[in-house]
């Protein structure tokens, strides 16, 4: 239900039937979610709370409005939710409402890390990328889809399913950090993030004036983290990278793989149309060390995260038949 008024929340909570909606909300077995929009003082109320209270345990799943403008032309708590939310938690409880949902990942721990680092010059500016986030969240919501306990840790702020573990990062280090100190329980790793390769020596305390000339930045190379992750990986763990090229991609791509320790790397051509940062579709190479590479044509980031996710559990697989195939 979107929007969701008091009255028609009441209506439900307490089971008063007086027209078709109410009606169909009475008789339906499907799962239901609410998304409620109404005046600060509304939601705020105890009776609308206590009446939300009562539909989450019977299994109704709320989505909570958001602060912002009101129809009223007032600003406060009480704002439908973003389209965004709404269709993540319609996607989320559709996927794990399923009959026979696809729980392959199942057991599974999941890092995975989304969005371009920025480097601060001083407190206003920053050397940045053009990444999204999008491939890497779409990751992290597949994963979950297909069971996994996932944690992303992302630069950005798209809406992503309440039981998906969100860390936010800014910068290249903060990255480092943060991944470090979650990957020896981590089964997979997905480094989805483009981590910046350099960040400002010095930092300015104070906003750099144009009257004062262009300033001269020192740069030095940022903590790799892929090759971090790489050397300390366990017997069982799969790493999984990610390079985002414009020419010899391949070739490239090839020897990161080697470098960095990985069992795969998705690569991709940010040159081509339509693929890779900003986009919302996507084209790769999935390069594996120990068995051939599977090409993904352009298709949405979701599907792109599934491909992914099929070339994990393949990885695994075969990593767990070999000890056996050597006895």
């Amino acid at each position: 239900m979107a929007p969701a008024t008091a009255s028609l929340i009441s209506a439900y909570a307490t089971g008063y039937s007086h027209d078709l909606l109410t009606n169909t909300l009475l008789a339906t077995r499907a799962p239901v979610l609410v998304c409620p929009a109404m005046h600060t003082e509304m939601w705020d109320h105890p009776a609308v709370q206590d009446n939300l209270q009562l539909l989450k345990r019977r299994g109704v799943v709320i989505v909570d409005p958001e602060d912002g403008r009101l129809a009223g032309g007032d600003i406060g708590s009480g704002r439908l939710a973003s389209t965004e939310r709404i269709l993540t938690q319609v996607e989320h409880l559709l996927s794990s409402s399923s009959s026979s949902p696809q729980r392959d990942f199942s057991g599974l721990n999941v890092l995975v890390t989304a969005g371009g680092t920025r480097e601060p010059i001083d407190p206003v500016r920053f050397i940045g990328n053009r990444s999204s986030g999008k491939q890497g969240h779409a990751l992290a919501e597949e994963a979950h889809a297909r069971g996994a306990v996932v944690t992303l840790i992302t630069t950005t702020q798209l809406p992503t399913s309440p039981a998906i573990i969100s860390v936010a990062v800014d910068t290249a280090q903060q990255m480092h950090d943060a991944v470090m100190s979650r990957s020896s329980t981590a089964d997979v790793i997905f480094m989805a993030a483009a981590v910046a390769d350099f960040t400002p020596s010095q930092i300015a305390t104070q906003k750099l004036k144009k009257r004062d000339g262009a300033p001269k930045l020192e740069l030095h190379s940022t903590v790799d983290i892929l090759a971090a992750l790489g050397s300390c990986k366990s017997e069982m763990q799969t790493l999984v990278g990610f390079a985002a090229e414009t020419r010899d991609v391949q070739l490239n791509a090839e020897q990161k793989l080697r470098e960095k320790h990985a069992d795969l790397l998705v690569v991709n051509d940010v040159a081509a149309p339509g693929v890779g940062f900003e986009f919302d579709t996507n084209e790769v190479v999935i390069l594996s060390a120990t068995a051939e590479h599977q090409f993904v044509p352009m298709t949405d980031k979701r599907s792109i995260a599934a491909a992914v996710l099929d070339a994990v559990l393949s990885t695994r697989m075969a990593q767990q038949l070999a000890p056996s195939l050597g006895e």
